[in-house]
C-alpha cells in the first residue's frame, strides 16, 4: 500500500490501524488499551525475569488503574525472581477489598514461589497508602516469611498513578 493511500489524521490520532478491509483507520482508544495489554503482558509473562520494575508498574496500571472495583493482585515469583503467576486473589468494592493471608500463602506454596509482589487498585484515585495497607503489608511480609517467601514489593494504583512500598521505604 502506498503512503498516500494512508488517511491524512491529527497527531492526536496518529496511531492506526488496518480494517477487514484492508483500509486504515485512526485506532480507537479501546483498541489502543488492548494492544499495550498485549504488548505489556509479553514483558510480564511467565519465566521473565523481573529486571524491569517499571515494566511492572505500567502493567498493573493498565490491568488495575481504571476499575471502579478494589481488586487485590499477586505477582509470585521463583528463587531468581522469575514470573509463575500473576494472579487476582481478592476483589472488593469501591471502597475496600478483604484479603486473607492464609490464601497468599496456600497459592505461594502450591506454586513454590520464593517471592512476591502485592498489588492492589485505589478507585478513588487516591494512590497514597492507607495505614490499613500498611498494617495488611506487614502481615503479609510477617506471615510469608514464615515459609520463606519473601515480599519483594508492594504496589497502590490510582488510575494512571503507580505508588511503591519499596521506593517509600515501607517495607
Amino acid at each position: 500500500m502506498s503512503v498516500s493511500a494512508i488517511p491524512a489524521v491529527r497527531a492526536s490520532d496518529s496511531l492506526l490501524v488496518r480494517d477487514v478491509d484492508g483500509q486504515y483507520r485512526p485506532a480507537s482508544p479501546e483498541e489502543v488499551l488492548c494492544h499495550a495489554r498485549r504488548v505489556l503482558a509479553r514483558r510480564v509473562r511467565r519465566g521473565a525475569t523481573m529486571s524491569s520494575p517499571q515494566a511492572v508498574k505500567d502493567h498493573l496500571r493498565l490491568e488495575l488503574g481504571g476499575l471502579e472495583h478494589e481488586v487485590f493482585c499477586v505477582l509470585f515469583l521463583d528463587a531468581q525472581h522469575r514470573i509463575i503467576a500473576l494472579r487476582q486473589m481478592f476483589r472488593g468494592t469501591v471502597s475496600q477489598t478483604s484479603v486473607y493471608p492464609r490464601e497468599v500463602v496456600k497459592e505461594a506454596l502450591a506454586l513454590n514461589a520464593a517471592a512476591v509482589i502485592l498489588a492492589h487498585n485505589h478507585p478513588s484515585g487516591a494512590v497514597a497508602p492507607s495505614r490499613a495497607d500498611e498494617y495488611l503489608t506487614q502481615t503479609l511480609k510477617t506471615t510469608l516469611a514464615l515459609v520463606d517467601v519473601r515480599v519483594l514489593d508492594h504496589f497502590v494504583i490510582a488510575g494512571a498513578e503507580v505508588c511503591s512500598f519499596a521506593e517509600r521505604g515501607l517495607l
